[in-house]
């Protein structure tokens, strides 16, 4: 990545600050961010929701799938059994 294009944004996950360094964003990333130690289970399913992104868009992230981060952005993780 050149120089130019590398940004710096604030974010907002699971209601904690933190600084995220490139214009996109994974799913297995936002949760890495939301969980320290990522919590593991065969019955775990990750639920993404987040608000504020481009545009003043708002969204569900799902598995396998990436989002432009803007800065302020809010993501919301939550952690959940399969019923």
């Amino acid at each position: 990545m050149s120089e130019h294009e590398k940004h710096e944004f604030k974010i907002i996950v699971n209601s904690r600050e933190k600084t995220w360094e490139s214009k996109e964003i994974t799913f297995d990333q936002v949760v890495s961010l939301a969980f320290d130690p990522v919590p593991t289970g065969n019955d775990l399913v990750f639920v993404i929701t987040w608000r504020r992104g481009e545009g003043n868009k708002q969204g569900t992230l799902s598995e396998g799938e990436s989002v432009d981060v803007k800065n302020g952005m809010i993501f919301d993780v939550t952690a959940t059994n399969k019923s």
